[in-house]
């Protein structure tokens, strides 16, 4: 009920009667189905799960907290938009939210036919899930642990002669068997050069001597993700590349140990950037230092970034990832997920960030 209860924050602040919500991200965050066929109508007096004949009964199963309409539009002639009508009517509201990014324009339009005074929400709704509660937090140090195992059984099969595809196999396969229910997004697996591309993904290209490998990856479980990364070296490693290594494990610990709450992100992003900076490496870090860790689909907040004005809290979560990418050498990334517990930023990975050199 807390979930829905800051929703029906959210309509209070921006004074509406109502939010109208379809998409997946949101409907994971209030623990809903999230077929196609399921709206969610939260009202500030009440909520309802507006679907179709075919999650019925699954809805009945594990309902607890919404009223169930159940419409099926080829038999009842009437769209959900219009059951949102009626609801509207029978309680005199007016003034309806719609999710921004998950309803196309045929759909406003549509909507528009009706007597709602229509408002899009977009990054009100994301902001929403910014303080994560009790159980998100469990969930995500459980994910963590995970990713964590997933990352040591994958280790042991890297070796010379072995193609970033047959790692990236790994990685799902022990996603998989450790209980993830997939990746949550396409893993970063570079080697030699390519590791100074910070999205590069796997290719056929084999394992050889000296060289440095990225490992970028997360896994999705009970609808919460984690995101790691981790930069190991095979054989002899390029001496430039240790001493990179080294300042950005240098810089992922002046991150983490400002990420506080009170702190303000963009804050924490440029003392990092100045570390980097200073080590003559700063036109080479070219993204931000994190982002949001929870359900995700890229709008999770908060934003580690140059221009984040987000003021850390207790109970945000993160991740802390910078990153030194020099074309035709190679790069360095080390990533972690953090937590504010008590104040403080509390990093939920256990893997290692000493240098891991692999025998060749």
């Amino acid at each position: 009920m807390e979930r829905i209860n800051k929703i029906k924050k959210l309509l209070n602040d921006l004074e509406l009667d109502a939010i109208l919500i379809k998409s997946k991200t949101t409907k994971k965050y209030l623990q809903t189905l999230t077929g196609s066929g399921v709206n969610i109508l939260i009202t500030k007096d009440s909520q309802y799960l507006i679907l179709d004949g075919r999650y019925t009964n699954e809805a009945k199963s594990m309902n607890f907290l919404f009223e169930i309409i159940e419409n099926t539009p080829s038999k009842s002639n009437k769209s959900h938009f219009d059951i949102v009508y009626e609801i509207f009517k029978d309680n005199k509201y007016s003034k309806l939210g719609i999710e921004s990014q998950a309803y196309s324009i045929s759909d406003y339009k549509e909507l528009n036919k009706y007597d709602f005074k229509l408002t899009l929400i977009g990054d009100e709704i994301n902001k929403v899930r910014i303080i994560k509660d009790r159980e998100e937090i469990n969930i995500l140090k459980e994910a963590c642990e995970i990713t964590d195992k997933i990352f040591e059984n994958v280790l042991k099969h890297i070796k010379i002669g072995v193609s970033k595809n047959e790692i990236s196999a790994f990685v799902h396969f022990y996603s998989l068997k450790y209980g993830a229910s997939k990746l949550s997004f396409d893993p970063v697996i570079t080697s030699g050069v390519r590791t100074a591309l910070p999205h590069g993904r796997p290719t056929s290209k084999k394992i050889e001597s000296g060289d440095t490998i990225m490992i970028d990856f997360g896994i999705e479980y009970k609808n919460y993700q984690s995101d790691m990364t981790r930069t190991i070296f095979i054989g002899k490693p390029n001496p430039k590349m240790l001493e990179i290594y080294n300042i950005v494990k240098l810089a992922q610990q002046v991150g983490i140990g400002n990420i506080k709450e009170g702190n303000k992100a963009r804050n924490i992003d440029y003392k990092v950037r100045k570390i980097i900076d200073d080590a003559g490496y700063g036109k080479y870090f070219n993204h931000g230092l994190g982002h949001g860790i929870g359900i995700g689909d890229g709008c999770e907040y908060p934003f580690l970034n140059e221009s984040s004005e987000t003021i850390l809290c207790e109970n945000m979560v993160m991740s802390c990832e910078p990153g030194i990418y020099i074309p035709n050498l190679g790069g360095v990334r080390i990533e972690d997920d953090v937590w504010i517990k008590d104040g403080i930023g509390t990093i939920l990975n256990k893997t290692t960030k000493d240098i891991i050199i692999l025998e060749d």
